[in-house]
């Protein structure tokens, strides 16, 4: 069931109207039942797979605290549950290797073999990837750890925790909700409170914009250059690679803030998923304001149990040129996404690198770091950089990432961008005339949230007849030029596949 389809339209409000009518003590239980429908839409005997991963994680949370409660011996402790933890870790990371990477692991084993003349011969399997499957095995694992380290209490109400991993608002694509966030909140059902819906729904228009009128339209421009790369080489390959870094921002932004609204409306507060990364004026800046809850678990349960920064510079830099490597690998089993995640870590590393030479540069030139004309350059520097790394998010495989990046380069057509060629793509000139006006409004919103002006807040403070005429208005225009309805097939979010 996606958010943009005529289903949720109709499911949501059944949801938020039972919800809030039914007695307090059958409040988590709806929220339960409809959730696990919303997941069982795509496949339901996938449902198992989330039923399973609660299961275990559940389980080893209770296992986990008893340790804690009966066992005095620190030793035997610790022992136990290293253990527990590690079978945890265990089971639901096997679950995750053989639905996404089983056929990855494979081939590169058979690649390997052939190198020293053995050959092996095998039928690739047909693994229908569950969707969100990285997702809630990422929320599940997260409280296993944090019961390990003693964070929170384990939770005891079996139906209440398997609420808070299969949550259905963001379920799918997160955000990957801690369980000091979210299963606290969990414990007590929550009452109607019309400020918070109205600010739910404000932020639903702008998620749906994001996706319908941005991201939908760029993906057809987008989808014909890139499934076309042979035949648009130069100025339309640069074009389609700028303009899919908004498009994968406006899907990915879009998605969460309707998860984030869809929550709000039903009294719950997610986490923020993003906070204008292509303002960021470096790339570390940029990953510490783009997919932020993830960015933040490879954080606080991979990069510091490693080590993090605390075992000197080199040890500092393998730690985070790792996490990167396994980051890319956890968006898909290709080497393309390995080689994006590498190069977003390199960028970092190379940056602290050569920090010192800058601030020596900055001193000489007497450059000023707070001025409007050096902030520009950073982050126009910054942006090509990510852009960049996502041509081989994009590729539909490393050879063609490396093929798409010769053909943007090796040819030089300025003149598509006068003669009227680039229209031949998808978008006609009053289309690319529309998105350009829809991208003045998103750089305007991302700066206004840069500076912590929160747009939706000033509008609920204004009068009824003003909101109920710019609510009417926003819906008309997404309506009007969202890319939906006969003609347009519902277009998944991009992180479904992961």
């Amino acid at each position: 069931m996606l958010f943009n389809s005529l289903q949720f339209l109709c499911f949501f409000p059944i949801v938020v109207f039972i919800y809030f009518l039914i007695p307090h003590k059958l409040k988590n239980y709806w929220l339960l039942l409809a959730s696990y429908y919303f997941y069982m839409c795509w496949n339901a005997k996938y449902v198992v797979l989330i039923l399973f991963t609660t299961i275990i994680t559940y389980v080893s949370g209770l296992l986990l605290e008893r340790v804690n409660q009966r066992v005095h011996s620190e030793r035997r402790k610790g022992l136990l549950k290293q253990s527990i933890v590690s079978l945890s870790l265990l089971t639901n990371l096997s679950l995750l290797l053989y639905f996404k990477y089983f056929n990855f692991i494979i081939n590169i084993l058979a690649n390997l073999l052939s190198r020293i003349h053995i050959q092996l011969h095998f039928q690739e399997f047909d693994i229908l990837l569950p969707v969100g499957i990285s997702f809630y095995t990422f929320q599940a694992l997260s409280y296993t750890m944090d019961v390990y380290r003693k964070e929170i209490p384990a939770e005891k109400n079996f139906f209440q925790y398997a609420l808070f991993v299969s949550f259905f608002p963001q379920l799918v694509a997160g955000p990957i909700e801690r369980s000091k966030n979210l299963l606290c909140q969990l414990t007590l059902p929550k009452k109607f409170d019309y400020k918070k819906a109205k600010e739910g729904l404000w932020l639903m228009l702008w998620g749906f914009f994001l996706k319908l009128v941005l991201a939908d339209r760029i993906a057809l421009f987008v989808d014909t250059v890139y499934g076309n790369y042979t035949d648009y080489a130069g100025g339309y390959l640069i074009t389609a690679t700028i303009l899919f870094a908004v498009q994968i921002y406006c899907d990915f932004y879009g998605y969460s803030i309707i998860a984030i609204a869809a929550a709000k409306i039903l009294g719950i507060d997610l986490m923020e998923n993003f906070d204008a990364p292509y303002l960021s004026t470096s790339v570390a800046g940029f990953w510490r304001k783009w997919h932020i809850s993830l960015t933040s678990w490879f954080k606080d349960y991979l990069y510091i149990p490693l080590g993090g920064s605390r075992k000197g510079r080199l040890r500092k830099y393998f730690n985070k040129l790792f996490v990167f490597l396994l980051s890319g690998l956890w968006h898909g089993a290709s080497f393309s996404f390995v080689m994006w995640g590498g190069l977003n870590g390199f960028y970092q590393i190379i940056g602290e690198i050569l920090q010192p030479v800058r601030n020596t540069a900055t001193a000489i030139l007497h450059l000023n770091r707070n001025s409007l004309a050096h902030k520009i350059i950073h982050v126009i520097g910054t942006f090509l950089l990510v852009d960049f790394a996502w041509i081989f998010f994009r590729a539909s495989s490393f050879k063609v990432s490396l093929e798409i990046i010769k053909n943007m380069f090796s040819v030089h057509n300025p003149w598509i961008f006068f003669d009227g060629s680039i229209y031949n793509c998808g978008l006609d000139s009053k289309n690319f005339g529309l998105l350009l006006i829809c991208l003045c409004i998103l750089l305007f919103a991302d700066y206004c949230k840069h500076k912590n002006i929160k747009i939706h807040e000033i509008i609920v403070q204004q009068d009824y007849w003003f909101q109920l005429l710019f609510m009417t208005f926003s819906i008309f225009f997404i309506l009007t030029f969202g890319i939906w309805g006969p003609g347009y097939d519902e277009t998944n979010f991009i992180y479904f596949q992961f």
